[in-house]
């Protein structure tokens, strides 16, 4: 994931512009006050049973869950960190709507907030889905070890639910692979996967690796819909999910005409729109947001579903590139 640069600052309107202008979403914006905020987030999980779909099961405050191919259970939406250095508020404020998976990396510098977030929060550690990353200056067999106990230490727990490789294009990432793998067996990581892998590696860890990976994060959005990957890691039972899952409000997302059309239907945004259509697919998604009120919009979305034509609506959107250049 990427920051957005300014020139991108520019040339889209961010979401709490569009929230803040838009007429018809003045109800939603309401909502993100103290007291109403909770009482739509409750009504979503109390709708998350009717809508959620056949074999979805409930993880921690009503979000589905999916069944990873080693049998464990991973919440089918979370709460992206990326930018929240220094900032265990937003963490907790997310655990106490309803959050169970939070996503970090080592290299967003969110570790630390995020492991006093959850001390803040008063949450059972077994209650949550906690994923962090591998980088590439801790790639290595020995390394990639050095580099988990790290990530361990300043997110104040003794395992990880999920650990990924989060850019394999360069090192020794087998190595590192090799080191998770016996970090698994040992019971100190539940999942392993990958994060930005080529098909290559996928197909590499497929073929000869003892363990395979659990999920594949990577950037996915209705702009880069990546059909070809979604379509090689279903029948591998390898769960695809989304990071930037709104593109970060880039190619004007929060202001899509096609999306908006779609959320008047139903009374949601733009967002709620995007990550329901994660959702159908079968696609986690981990949206980050430092807003209150975003974070609430983005739990509302299981008191709705897309119709066929909504979901045909938004395929043509695909862009086929990615929207972040300055990570390829």
């Amino acid at each position: 994931m990427a920051n957005m640069n300014e020139k991108t600052r520019t040339d889209t309107v961010s979401r709490r512009e569009f929230l803040k202008t838009s007429a018809g979403l003045a109800a939603a914006t309401m909502l993100a006050g103290l007291g109403g905020a909770e009482m739509s987030g409750a009504r979503a999980f109390a709708a998350a049973g009717a809508s959620a779909g056949a074999g979805a099961s409930s993880h921690g405050a009503g979000i589905p869950s999916v069944t990873l191919n080693n049998g464990v259970k991973m919440p089918r939406l979370g709460f992206g960190t990326m930018t929240l250095r220094g900032d265990p508020g937003s963490v907790a404020d997310a655990i106490a709507l309803g959050y169970r998976l939070i996503d970090t990396a080592m290299i967003y510098n969110s570790e630390t907030a995020v492991g006093e977030g959850i001390q803040q929060s008063g949450i059972r550690r077994e209650e949550l889905f906690i994923t962090s990353k591998l980088w590439k200056t801790d790639m290595g067999y020995e390394q990639a070890k050095k580099g988990f106990q790290t990530s361990l230490d300043k997110l104040k727990t003794d395992y990880l639910d999920l650990y990924l490789i989060h850019r394999p294009s360069g090192g020794d990432w087998k190595g590192s692979w090799k080191a998770m793998v016996e970090l698994y067996r040992a019971g100190r990581i539940k999942a392993i996967g990958m994060s930005n892998a080529t098909l290559e590696q996928m197909n590499y860890l497929i073929a000869n690796g003892e363990v395979k990976p659990a999920v594949h994060q990577i950037e996915t959005h209705a702009f880069f819909q990546e059909d070809k990957e979604y379509a090689y890691l279903k029948p591998h039972g390898i769960q695809m999910e989304a990071w930037a899952p709104l593109a970060e409000g880039r190619n004007g997302l929060f202001t899509n005409s096609t999306l908006a059309g779609i959320g008047k239907k139903y009374g949601k945004n733009n967002a709620q729109v995007s990550l329901r259509w994660h959702y159908q697919r079968g696609v986690v998604a981990i949206p980050r947001s430092q807003q209150h009120g975003h974070r609430v919009e983005n739990l509302n979305i299981f008191d709705f579903e897309l119709s066929d034509t909504d979901m045909a609506a938004i395929a043509p959107m695909n862009l086929h590139k990615t929207q972040f250049p300055e990570w390829s």
